[in-house]
């Protein structure tokens, strides 16, 4: 705490974590050594694949390289410390920290909307103009797509976080959960906090909400073109918008439901496992969930390992 003259501030929050079960603890930081380790692995490996491979030198794929990146990131923001925390008594964080790891949480997760997005979109062009796809998608194009998601994401994190540590804490440190949740951080505060909490909701409607439209709209307009073309082209039109649809389901679903809730009618058990599950499971699964009905994937890493084999 720093006191000055009458004001006390807060410089540490205290993490209440998982579960405060000193068993449960070590064999919840296995699971989640594990769960980490996987992530990072699946996501480097999709990453270096991607580069590796000249037959996945496509904007679908550059898109998917820099969506992996985002999850390394956002799961590197959080597990690392939660993974520590596990293993400790005492779990502090100070209040810098919290801040930076709010920060780098919040614009990994909007810049993730914002990518989405983009893929939508470049699954629209491919299935509904594929003769003008080469031609529009051009590289300049993609990177200014992709630093856009990047982009928006930083800015839209900004406005979210500023707000928030900006208010006064004075006393209360406890955070009911294993990383700074805005609305846990936001309800110790002792000053007013309704700008911060309207800042909060009206990012997640105008991001959340608002990429999760264009998405439908997109996929809406994907249907109607794969519903005028063959049967055979069809199914292959369908199958690769089937992981992205996949993945936008899980994503959407899991963070909409922590974060347009009314607090009263969900239970803080709910709310940590279904946080669990967007900030751990969803960047490990969306590797898999994008390489495995993907032939082309399957290919270049037969290809690649072949490679490697060849050169033995």
């Amino acid at each position: 705490m720093n006191i000055s003259g009458n004001h006390t501030s807060v410089t540490m929050f205290v993490l209440l974590g998982l579960s405060d079960d000193k068993e449960l603890q070590l064999i919840l930081f296995l699971v989640f050594l594990a769960i980490y380790l996987v992530t990072l692995i699946w996501n480097l490996g999709l990453i270096i694949l991607i580069r590796m491979d000249s037959h996945l030198h496509t904007p679908m794929y550059f898109f998917l390289s820099f969506l992996s990146f985002i999850d390394i990131c956002y799961s590197s923001t959080i597990s690392p410390r939660m993974l520590s925390d596990f293993l400790k008594d005492e779990k502090t964080i100070s209040f810098f920290a919290c801040a930076t790891q709010y920060f780098v949480g919040s614009w990994m997760g909007l810049a993730e909307c914002c990518l989405l997005v983009v893929m939508a979109c470049d699954r629209y062009v491919a299935i509904g103009s594929p003769l003008q796809y080469s031609a529009t998608m051009v590289p300049a194009i993609c990177w200014k797509m992709v630093a856009g998601a990047y982009g928006s994401g930083f800015v839209s994190g900004l406005v979210q976080t500023v707000p928030c540590f900006n208010l006064y804490y004075c006393g209360p440190n406890i955070i009911q959960h294993f990383f700074c949740n805005i609305p846990q951080i936001i309800s110790l505060s002792c000053s007013n906090s309704f700008i911060s909490q309207m800042t909060v909701f009206l990012v997640a409607i105008f991001v959340g909400l608002g990429t999760l439209l264009v998405i439908l709209v997109s996929y809406g307009f994907i249907v109607a073109s794969i519903l005028k073309m063959s049967t055979k082209g069809s199914a292959k039109a369908f199958n690769t918008c089937a992981s992205h649809l996949v993945a936008v389901t899980l994503f959407y679903g899991t963070a909409l439901s922590v974060y347009m809730h009314p607090s009263s009618s969900h239970s803080m058990k709910q709310d940590k496992v279904l946080s669990v599950f967007y900030v751990t499971l969803i960047p490990m699964l969306n590797p898999l969930i994008y390489s495995l009905r993907n032939k082309e994937i399957k290919e270049a890493l037969k290809r690649v390992i072949n490679g490697a084999t060849h050169l033995h």
